[in-house]
């Protein structure tokens, strides 16, 4: 099987365990002068979406984009090291999963990868694996790496 990979979808929420997938994604993009696309999917706060207009709502939310920001500009850094193109994308969206499934499908993307593990206990509770929901829903490939 002879497979190019132009487009590379690197998924992450930040954590510690979604760096090792960062590696992964930025390692196959190298050697396949591949672009890859940071990207995060910002779910929405309930109390900040009912509370539209208070200061600390407004303040919550700009929390949850300064950690997308920080969670791509890891990427980014990682992809200059490694002298390989990256762009961000930040996507609000109350599925992370289907914000990921969503965009690699519109932006033609070759394969994405994330992590096993990301954010645990009573966040993945209620959130379930997003890993698995994007292997079962995505028509794009799916490397998914686990965490050191």
């Amino acid at each position: 099987m002879n497979v190019k990979i132009n487009r590379i979808v690197v998924a992450t929420d930040g954590s510690e365990n979604v760096k090792n997938a960062v590696d992964w994604g930025i390692e196959l993009a190298k050697a396949n002068d591949a672009i890859v696309t940071a990207l995060y999917a910002i779910p929405p706060s309930g109390i900040s979406l009912a509370m539209r207009g208070k200061s600390w709502a407004k303040g919550l939310q700009e929390h949850l984009k300064d950690e997308a920001n920080k969670a791509v500009g890891y990427i980014t850094d990682r992809g200059r090291e490694e002298e390989v193109a990256v762009e961000s994308e930040i996507i609000e969206d109350k599925n992370p999963a289907d914000a990921i499934v969503n965009f690699s499908s519109k932006s033609d993307i070759d394969l994405i990868v994330m992590g096993t593990l990301g954010r645990t206990g009573l966040e993945h509770i209620l959130l379930g694996s997003v890993a698995e929901k994007v292997v079962r829903h995505s028509d794009t490939q799916v490397l998914v790496v686990p965490s050191r």
